[in-house]
């Protein structure tokens, strides 16, 4: 089994958290990770050419997670670029060939926020639960028919200590080496 694990990183060279996680997760047999920051570095994808080596990779994996940051509520740029992209050549030009038969294929989000998880709540300094946020995602998943994984989220990216981020790397491979254990049938679409 081929767990992608597709890495949108801005400023992969500052990562600490994302590094630590990709670190780790390159441990769990059958991933495969890609810098897409190091694929893209001008972070432009265009549908037809960087689209067709995108879709033949997502179309390579039996289980995908898109690993970033999240900035000012959201994706960095590369990853709406590339959900812009790449499932818009998928779902709407090449949805026989490419989008329908990627359909099924699980989808797991790995986040990373600066805050604190309190301040992720209705009452909280950012207003919304991570939850929340992941929202637009959740719904691209669903509109593919990729079943959803709950989401890894690891807060205080950035400022946790040696022994913290550890803690937060190892439960990162439980996660995925759990996640991949289980039978696509018994996941939630």
């Amino acid at each position: 089994m081929k767990t992608l694990i597709l890495l949108f990183h801005p400023e992969p060279a500052r990562s600490i958290t994302n590094a630590a996680l990709a670190e780790a997760a390159r441990t769990v047999e059958g991933v495969e990770i890609v810098d897409m920051q190091a694929a893209y570095p001008d972070g432009r994808l265009g549908m037809f050419e960087a689209g067709a080596v995108e879709a033949q990779r997502l179309l390579s994996a039996d289980r995908i997670v898109l690993q970033f940051p999240v900035q000012w509520y959201s994706t960095p740029p590369l990853l709406k670029a590339w959900l812009d992209a790449v499932l818009t050549r998928m779902y709407y030009v090449f949805h026989e060939t490419e989008g329908a038969r990627l359909e099924g294929t699980p989808v797991m989000i790995a986040a990373t926020a600066g805050n604190v998880p309190e301040a992720y709540a209705p009452t909280g300094q950012n207003l919304f639960a991570m939850a929340d946020l992941l929202n637009p995602l959740r719904a691209a998943a669903y509109r593919c028919r990729l079943p959803w994984a709950e989401p890894f989220v690891v807060y205080r990216a950035g400022k946790l200590s040696d022994e913290e981020l550890a803690g937060e790397a190892a439960r990162y491979v439980e996660t995925l080496r759990a996640w991949t254990a289980t039978p696509v049938s018994a996941l939630a679409a």
